[in-house]
């Protein structure tokens, strides 16, 4: 009943959500940055390892493996302006490559410091949330310009590339002259009024309630079948990584690091097997009596330890399932919050370093966090924990399911598994 009227009334809502071009742009714009944080993370392991042979051999060259860090972290913003700007072309019929320079000239531009030279320090992550806001200013107002032919038609015979640059010139005069206006006759700091503006929602996803909400958002709409991760990513996304960015920042300066919640934390310490921590669920199904969970948990076993669960979320299945939506919401909710405990209190380490997010678990903590062993041995416990979280809840429908494997009809094994379950009670 409660899953239906919540289906009714707010499903709707996230799959508007969801499906909105400019929060997919965003998505998959801020895509492009994972390389880079992942490159700039292997030179920072390299420069970092806590082995004391190592960082002897490597002391003389220290400074030259942290260069790659400083210019992957440090230019966050104006890759993420890049990303948006090309995505957001796609997304609305505007040329992606004259809309992504535009874009990128107009965040420059917006993010000046003072004396109106370039501000590096607004080029890394806390530029991001300025160049989501400019590169949808400037898609709206390119297709402004674009739908109304206000723009430079260049006569047939000249060279498509020179028409397209003419064709633009119009549009991006308009939007870097508004910029400039803002941010150089006015004098407005574009940069810190969006950061004032996002600050609450900074903030929220940087404690535990608020990793809780958005646990919770993202494990009912797997429940509904819908990508949970993928809706809510060109949000969380942008936060999460500035969380990764200051502690990668701190580190790197010796200094204390500062958010427990990171990028990262979710794949790795709440999605065990796949959003859901259903690793746990897979485990079970290794054991289970029953041959066709058995085949399904041998087959979706290998792609579960790099993270990878569509075989058990639609195979089990996970998707409209009551039964399972109980564990599939709790397991995650259970290791963040403890995760996040164990960081305060320093048994786990804080994520510092960007890994990739198929990763098998124990490997990936260890190495996010600069060698915690804390991190691999809570990441150990927590497969145990996810199993035994799912494994009452499996045994419902495994005893369903193996009276069907021996003939009976689905009513009679509904039947039966109901009395099983009574009289183990």
């Amino acid at each position: 009943m409660i899953l239906a009227k919540l289906e009714k009334n707010f499903l709707p809502i996230l799959l508007k959500i969801g499906e909105n071009k400019r929060l997919i742009a965003i998505r998959n714009g801020i895509t492009l940055t994972i390389p880079f944080t992942i490159i700039g993370s292997i030179f920072l392991i390299l420069g970092n390892l806590p082995i004391e042979a190592w960082t002897n051999f490597i002391a003389p060259v220290s400074d030259l493996l942290n260069a790659p860090v400083t210019v992957t972290f440090g230019m966050l913003g104006l890759i993420s302006a890049i990303g948006i700007g090309y995505n957001m072309g796609k997304e609305f019929d505007v040329d992606p490559i004259s809309n992504t320079v535009v874009t990128t000239v107009a965040f420059l531009l917006a993010t000046l410091a003072d004396d109106f030279s370039i501000n590096i320090d607004t080029l890394g992550a806390t530029g991001m949330f300025t160049a989501i806001i400019v590169a949808l200013f400037t898609t709206e107002l390119f297709r402004f310009f674009v739908k109304h032919k206000i723009t430079i038609k260049m006569p047939d015979g000249v060279p498509p590339s020179v028409a397209q640059s003419f064709s633009s010139l119009i549009p991006a005069a308009a939007i870097l002259t508004s910029i400039w206006i803002i941010r150089v006759l006015l004098g407005i700091d574009l940069n810190e009024v969006i950061q004032f503006i996002f600050k609450p929602l900074v903030f929220g996803l940087s404690t535990l309630p608020g990793l809780m909400v958005y646990t919770l958002l993202v494990c009912f709409l797997w429940s509904c079948g819908i990508h949970g991760d993928n809706v809510l990513s060109g949000i969380a996304s942008p936060i999460f990584l500035g969380y990764l960015a200051a502690n990668t920042a701190a580190f790197q300066n010796g200094q204390p690091i500062p958010y427990e919640i990171a990028d990262g934390f979710w794949i790795l310490f709440m999605c065990l097997g796949g959003t859901g921590s259903t690793l746990g669920l897979v485990l079970a199904m290794l054991r289970s009596k029953s041959k066709m969970y058995k085949s399904l948990g041998k087959m979706a076993f290998p792609s579960a330890l790099f993270c990878i669960n569509e075989p058990v979320i639609f195979g089990f299945p996970v998707v409209m399932n009551p039964i399972m939506m109980i564990p599939f919401i709790t397991a995650p909710v259970v290791l963040g919050s403890a995760t996040y405990v164990l960081m305060k209190i320093g048994f786990v380490g804080k994520i510092v370093f960007q890994v990739p997010w198929t990763i098998p678990p124990i490997i990936g903590p260890y190495l996010a966090t600069n060698g915690s062993f804390g991190a691999a041995i809570w990441s150990a416990c927590s497969i145990v924990i996810a199993y035994l979280i799912y494994l009452p809840f499996f045994k419902m429908s495994e005893r369903k399911q193996v009276l069907l494997e021996q003939g009976e009809s689905e009513a009679e094994a509904v039947t039966d598994a109901i009395k099983a379950e009574q009289s183990l009670n």
